[in-house]
């Protein structure tokens, strides 16, 4: 026992529980427990050791985990931490009286503070978000005026509906959205020096071109792409496009754009009621439409490839970007794997 030398609160929890077992068992072996010094402890420890083994056995002499049991000595209450944890989770900052849209540590300890009238540094709400298992995020954004009860409606109705009448048809379903591409957007990040922000040169003759594009689940996708504004005569002729490429009914789901529910389209629907059918997603609710993952997509390869220098040029690169698309059907399905647009292949791939 040479090498157990100082005070024994530092000797490991091993080297504690060993040094207890030798000094019990030669008590109980008949030696004085005036011999103490041997095991570097004083006689009134030994004595302690001695009763705690009468008192419970072996067990009672087994080291024991140090520090605090979880959740002991905590400020607030399990119940308390439920209330303010479901409070962030459920509800903005202005929703309860704060400032802001988004939550900060000192803005959660404002919210206990005035809860509980307790109050925390950042780093001590730190910890309690970490034990209840939030982590600091991008969120989502949503258009105030969206309809929480329409988006409802559309996930438990209007949505399984329309995959009865296209399994019904034995048609197709696609999702259909509308984009433009201006000459000068630059979007994504770029490397550069540390301190020094890299420039981007791009001309001063301002165009643009538009597109619209539809997709499928199964990986199709079609396109169409023009320089005039998008009204009731592009979305016909881009109709006309589409339903030429399919032997069977063509269900496209697209948002309420006032081209979409035109007279004109209408009157064009009437007249091809067997080819294909409008169906409309709620108002305010671009999330729900996976084809708004491709304008993205479209978005961040453009400023990757050579700045177009004119309209001609732009329309260029943009058709190049849906003919690659077109040939990695395996990405197009991937659009389809987003959080807010997955629920289209969830229960059904048409």
């Amino acid at each position: 026992m040479s090498d157990l030398v100082g005070d024994a609160r530092a000797w490991s929890p091993d080297a504690q529980e060993a040094v207890r077992l030798l000094a019990v068992s030669a008590l109980v072996d008949g030696r004085d427990r005036s011999e103490a010094a041997l095991f570097r402890v004083s006689v009134k420890t030994v004595d302690n050791w001695w009763a705690r083994w009468q008192a419970g056995g072996r067990d009672a002499l087994m080291s024991r985990p140090r520090g605090r049991r979880a959740g002991e000595h905590q400020v607030l209450s399990e119940a308390e931490q439920a209330a303010v944890r479901q409070a962030v989770v459920d509800h903005t900052p202005s929703e309860l009286g704060l400032s802001g849209q988004l939550w900060t540590r000192g803005l959660i300890g404002e919210l206990i503070f005035t809860l509980y009238r307790v109050r925390f540094t950042e780093p001590g709400v730190g910890k309690y978000l970490k034990r209840w298992g939030l982590t600091f995020q991008r969120p989502d954004k949503r258009a105030v005026e969206q309809d929480p009860e329409a988006v409802r409606i559309w996930h438990e109705e209007t949505w399984p509906a329309i995959r009865a009448r296209v399994k019904a048809d034995n048609g197709e379903v696609l999702f259909a959205d509308q984009v433009g591409i201006r000459s000068d957007q630059v979007t994504g990040r770029t490397w550069g020096a540390k301190g020094a922000t890299p420039v981007v040169h791009r001309t001063g003759n301002r165009f643009s071109v538009n597109a619209m594009s539809a997709i499928s689940a199964k990986g199709r996708m079609h396109f169409m792409v023009f320089t005039e504004s998008f009204d009731a005569t592009v979305m016909c002729r881009f109709l006309a496009r589409l339903v030429g490429h399919f032997d069977r009914k063509v269900h496209l789901v697209v948002d309420r754009h006032s081209a979409h529910r035109s007279k004109a389209v209408r009157a064009w629907l009437a007249d091809h009621k067997d080819q294909v059918e409008l169906n409309f997603l709620p108002s305010y609710s671009p999330e729900l439409n996976p084809d708004e993952l491709v304008n993205a997509d479209l978005k961040r390869s453009l400023p990757h490839t050579h700045r177009a220098r004119n309209q001609t040029e732009l329309a260029s690169e943009t058709r190049r970007f849906f003919h690659r698309r077109q040939r990695q059907p395996h990405i197009v399905r991937g659009y389809f794997g987003g959080r807010h647009v997955r629920y289209v292949i969830d229960e059904w791939t048409p």
